[in-house]
């Protein structure tokens, strides 16, 4: 496991102040909403006191690692920018920061900065091989290209993408670059399922275009991203992603019958049959680290069911009268913030 802790300092609500944001609503509503705010009470070198603590508690486990995640260019000033660089400068940390996710934060940038976001965090020492971009659907090609001159990572989120409405990252660009891309989910999946095997026949699927001699990213630079390419994104960066003498035994085995099943013409490379077929339930085993942790369709680490079982209770209790709280004013001060971005896109 690779984690982060998301730092950020400002814009809570909308991309802009905490202050202008309370404005927005009318005055009786305003207290709740500063309540929720000041909830955020940790302060850039509080947040970055988390990281050390993470980093020094798991330093001896080697399927840990803890990495910087500067949430986002609206979310953090120019001092909570340059007070991470610092860190990832003086730590050798990875980071993982999500950009250009959607066209208002592309907008958002130019207003704030006058430039693209990936140019302006450039200025503060972040982009570089240490540096994946989360998304980066609305990167310009001059963003492309600097990306690859500096040596970034990108993990690109296709479902997420789509769910939300972000836009069509264009994989094919990136590729073309020789950009390293990962593959992930964002947490919004399209079946909520967070299914790996999915999201790489979806990905390979949606950026094929038009003609019989377009290019179109292969089986194999799907697969990649979603092993060796991930494993690039991580601290795990040339410790796993392949089946190589020195690496991590990490091994996922598939069903091939499950595969096959009812036929399949095996004059089809196989790596076109695992990405366009393999479902969950051709997963057969799973090995991390030379440990079997699933095996026959069972975990064998975790009772999946009583784990199940005791989420569902603890999300289907009674809310609180705070969260009933927020979730009213959350109805109420959408119409303002809707309006706040009109002519943005």
């Amino acid at each position: 496991a690779s984690y982060s802790f998301a730092l950020r300092d400002q814009n809570r609500m909308i991309y802009d102040s905490d202050e202008n944001c309370l404005a927005l609503l009318p005055p009786k509503h305003r207290p709740t909403l500063k309540k929720y705010f000041e909830s955020f009470s940790l302060s850039i070198s509080e947040q970055l006191e988390i990281f050390n603590i993470l980093t020094e508690q798991h330093a001896k486990n080697n399927l840990i690692e803890i990495q910087l995640a500067p949430s986002n260019l609206h979310w953090l000033s120019d001092k909570a920018l340059e007070t991470i660089s610092k860190v990832a400068i003086d730590t050798g940390a990875k980071i993982h920061m999500h950009l250009l996710e959607t066209p208002y934060q592309a907008e958002y940038a130019r207003r704030r900065t006058g430039q693209s976001a990936l140019k302006y965090i450039d200025k503060f020492g972040l982009l570089g091989p240490q540096l994946t971009i989360g998304h980066g659907v609305w990167m310009t090609e001059d963003d492309v290209d600097l990306l690859a001159e500096r040596g970034g990572c990108l993990c690109h989120n296709c479902s997420s993408n789509l769910r939300l409405k972000s836009g069509k990252a264009d994989l094919s660009s990136f590729l073309s670059k020789n950009i390293p891309i990962a593959l992930g989910i964002d947490e919004a999946g399209i079946n909520d399922d967070r299914d790996m095997l999915q999201e790489m026949r979806l990905a390979y699927t949606l950026h094929r275009r038009p003609g019989h001699s377009s290019l179109n990213p292969s089986a194999a630079e799907i697969l990649r991203m979603a092993t060796e390419h991930g494993a690039a994104s991580t601290p795990f960066s040339g410790k796993i992603g392949r089946l190589e003498k020195g690496l991590f035994a990490d091994i996922l085995l598939l069903d091939l019958h499950s595969l096959a099943f009812p036929y399949q013409d095996f004059d089809i490379p196989l790596l076109d049959i695992i990405v366009r077929r393999a479902k969950r339930k051709s997963v057969d085993t799973v090995i991390i680290d030379g440990n079997v942790v699933f095996n026959k369709g069972k975990f064998t680490r975790v009772d999946e069911d009583t784990l199940l079982d005791e989420i569902s209770k603890v999300l289907s209790r009674a809310k609180t009268p705070e969260e009933v709280e927020l979730r009213e004013l959350s109805e109420i001060i959408m119409p303002a913030v809707k309006n706040f971005y009109s002519g943005w896109y």
